[in-house]
């Protein structure tokens, strides 16, 4: 066995195989497979082995186009059979929720390339047979849709990772991972030691157990699963060309041929989490005892859904354990507040996304940085504060929703509320709808009277509506208040932070008492932060970005940490409100003695207000004349008692999330992974606008931000005013110019303040003209919209910066 490698891949499902082979594929041949069994020895070799493109996130939807793709590539490289069939499958949708999913869905893979396509019962009778249509609205079909051999496909990965130099020892326990002081690894196995450069944790059913050998907790579950493989259907066996696949949502049900057969799979609502309290090692090539009851209502809905399984006889059933991570996304990239250590687990769908995960961790690795924004299944999209407490009941709700509607606007309730901030009581006494972000529960607008507590989840205008417009209309006419909970906040102290800030940041970096907004780059030159940077003193800087990109944004920080420089995460540590509209500084002069009616925008001030010590800062999302207030959470309720009581008098009103994100498109401001996120760079955004092109540090990304500032951006976000009737952009919906789809929405929604329907999006650059008559597709319809170029709000700027 070998004693030294530059890459420990733990685990030889088809994952940990996809990894090997893909890191060889892109040139480390140095690279080796650890499994304690055989290959496939956990879920994959039970795998139903389906394969499809669908998927909410517009990434994971194309790393699962390019996993089908692969195989053929496999099969040609290594010579041997995935037992590939691909044979088209069908997503039912029986009521106007699920049609409009589908619609949604085939809106984005316009632009993606995907060839699906809607389809209408009788299409889907023509595809399916086998399908009682009734109540059936209308189905997505898509041609790549198939299924193949889990065990076959996990070996032409393995025979093409040895055939690029990679190694796999088989029947060889993982027992220990040891860190050295240079961040490389000791891996203590039952054969021996081996000295690794990295490690890569791919252990499936065993990923927890791997992680906690190196002091990580993984947030994943395994679940329990069940299908069933029927007798020979003579439906089935006379036709000239096999069954495509059929997706029932309402049946939480996945359907295919088998053989002679049919193979059918349940997401039941009753299931059943497994091995709670660890996953055990002599598991292996076995599977659960059968537990028919568990999904006795799932096989009464699909009798009348497939009604040929009346009469057909059960060949086999299948029950075992797979593994969630708690919004079924995998697991991928360097584990935060490790060196050399990276996740590839959690793959539940490990035949479609399984290609994916291998080239993007296998690009993070080599080049630093993948070729797309990979959040959904980032590691890091999970902070330190999730616990198995947590991550069980949310996995189990991922399990039960797997075949549900997905919302653009849904809240899920398990798990909730875990982590508050001091206002909770005092907003949920006030009406407050919740939300939730990074784990926290944020206030998405306040219901009055006899209002529901509770949004509806739709593709349309929710009951939300008639609240957002009135919490908007006290922002612009009076004065509203909101927390500053949600925003991720860094302290950097040191006596070399500016010149640390300087190459992290593209942008200027401010002098003491004031602000300035910065892209931060990868070296790529692509959009991984975007921050507002306030100088406390010439040794000391808070950064504010996302909340919900703490982990990712800490371990950059932490990837370039520098001599004489210290980074913290205070994002919990510092908290307030932020006060905005016309009335907000006679509020704010109302409140503290100290000179604050001065303050310029981008000014930032400490002040006593009432008894709390405070951190002013003149800025506002809100496109509004603003300021943003932070404080010790523990003086946070004081704070907000004098601020309330002060307000009063100027119509003062609280306002959440679905007013703010109205707000800001008055402004055309954009959002983190919306407008910016790392599928785009400055220039095709307008961040290049804070750059700083001329200071002396070469701040990470310089080149290639420079590279397209001289050759021009191929394209432009922009804004357009939509002829929308009850549904509004939301985010990947084609634009349609001169009869072809030539760009995509990256958001929108309604600007109350206006009366208009808003898309921001990303177009050619060379057609962005005020103007534009376009068409959107929005759920199906064609709807016109006019690129404009004023904002709809405070054009000139006099009000937000005056």
């Amino acid at each position: 066995m070998k004693t030294t490698t530059r890459v420990a891949v733990i685990g030889g499902g088809v994952v940990g195989c996809s990894v090997l082979y893909h890191l060889t594929k892109l040139g480390w041949s140095d690279v080796m497979l650890i499994e304690r069994s055989e290959l496939t020895s956990g879920s994959t070799w039970h795998a139903a082995g389906g394969f499809h493109t669908l998927n909410g996130d517009t990434n994971m939807a194309a790393l699962q186009g390019y996993t089908i793709r692969l195989y053929k590539e496999l099969e040609e490289i290594t010579g041997m059979s995935c037992g590939l069939h691909h044979v088209g499958g069908v997503t039912l949708a029986d009521n106007r929720d699920r049609f409009d999913m589908l619609l949604a869905e085939r809106a984005k893979h316009r632009y993606m390339g995907l060839e699906t396509e809607i389809v209408g019962p009788e299409e889907i009778r023509k595809i399916a047979p086998i399908t009682n249509t009734d109540g059936i609205i209308g189905a997505l079909y898509d041609p790549l849709d198939g299924h193949l051999d889990p065990s076959g496909t996990t070996h032409a990965y393995a025979k093409a990772a040895r055939m690029g130099g990679a190694t796999i020892e088989t029947h060889c326990k993982v027992i220990e991972t040891n860190p050295r002081p240079d961040g490389t690894w000791d891996v203590v196995t039952e054969k021996g030691t081996i000295h690794a450069e990295h490690i890569v944790n791919a252990g499936g059913l065993w990923a927890r157990e791997v992680g906690a050998m190196a002091g990580v907790y993984l947030p994943l579950h395994p679940m329990e699963h069940q299908y069933i493989v029927t007798d020979e259907i003579p439906e089935i066996y006379e036709r000239e060309s096999e069954h495509p696949h059929v997706m029932d949502p309402a049946g939480e049900s996945y359907l295919r041929q088998e053989g002679r057969g049919l193979c059918i799979g349940f997401y039941e609502q009753p299931c059943k989490p497994w091995a709670v309290d660890g996953t055990p090692w002599d598991f292996g090539h076995e599977l659960l005892p059968d537990d028919l009851d568990k999904i006795e209502d799932s096989i009464a809905f699909a009798y009348k859904r497939f009604p040929v399984l009346e009469t057909a006889g059960v060949k086999t059933v299948i029950h075992g354990p797979f593994t969630f991570a708690p919004d079924g996304n995998p697991l991928v990239g360097p584990v935060p507040g490790m060196r050399n250590y990276w996740s590839a687990c959690g793959v539940m769908a490990g035949f479609s996304q399984g290609g994916g995960v291998g080239l993007m961790l296998a690009q993070w690795m080599i080049e630093g940085e993948c070729e797309r924004d990979v959040t959904a299944m980032d590691v890091a999209r999970f902070g330190d504060w999730i616990t198995p407490g947590y991550t069980r009941p949310k996995v189990i709700e991922n399990y039960q929703k797997r075949f549900s509607v997905s919302y653009p606007n849904e809240e899920l309730p398990a798990a909730r509320p875990f982590r508050q901030t001091p206002m909770y009581d005092v907003f949920d006494g006030m009406g407050a709808v919740w939300g939730q972000q990074f784990g926290l529960e944020v206030v998405n607008y306040f219901a009055q009277g006899d209002e529901p507590r509770y949004e509806t989840p739709s593709f349309r205008r929710s009951n939300a509506f008639d609240a957002t417009a009135r919490e908007v209309r006290a922002v612009r006419e009076a004065v509203g208040i909101n927390e500053v909970h949600n925003f991720g906040k860094y302290l950097v102290i040191g006596a070399g932070a500016r010149d640390w800030l300087n190459r992290i940041m593209a942008g200027r970096i401010p002098k003491p008492g004031r602000l300035s907004l910065t892209p931060m780059l990868s070296p790529a030159g692509r959009l991984i932060g975007d921050f507002t940077v306030s100088c406390l003193s010439d040794e000391a800087f808070q950064l504010t970005a996302s909340y919900g990109a703490q982990a990712v944004h800490m371990r950059w920080f932490q990837r370039h940490e520098a001599e004489g420089v210290t980074v913290e995460n205070i994002s919990d540590r510092l908290n307030g409100f932020q006060i905005a509209g016309p009335k907000a500084r006679d509020v704010l002069m109302a409140v503290s003695r100290d000179s604050l009616g001065d303050m310029r925008f981008m000014d930032l001030r400490h002040a006593t207000i009432g008894m709390v010590d405070c951190l002013v800062q003149r800025v506002s999302y809100t496109g509004d004349l603003g300021y943003e207030i932070y404080c010790d959470p523990m003086a946070q309720r004081a704070l907000w008692d004098t601020l309330w009581q002060a307000g009063q008098p100027h119509g003062m009103r609280p306002f959440g999330m679905r007013a703010m994100m109205s707000l800001r498109l008055d402004k055309f401001f954009g959002s983190w992974l919306s407008e910016f996120s790392p599928d785009y760079t400055p220039g095709e955004t307008g961040m290049d606008r804070f750059i700083q092109w001329q200071k002396p540090e070469a701040f990470i990304g310089r080149d290639a931000a420079l590279a397209e500032r001289d050759a021009g951006a191929d394209r432009a976000l922009v804004a357009f005013e939509v002829e929308a009737e009850d549904a509004d952009a939301n985010g990947y919906e084609p634009v349609w110019i001169d009869g072809s789809v030539q760009g995509f929405c990256t958001s929108g929604g309604y600007s109350h303040h206006a009366g208009k329907s808003i898309a921001l999006a990303l177009i050619p650059a060379n057609r962005a003209e005020d103007g534009l008559a376009v068409e959107i597709e929005i759920l199906g319809k064609m709807c016109p919209a006019r690129l404009i170029t004023t904002p709809l709000f405070d054009a000139d700027g006099a009000r937000m910066r005056g």
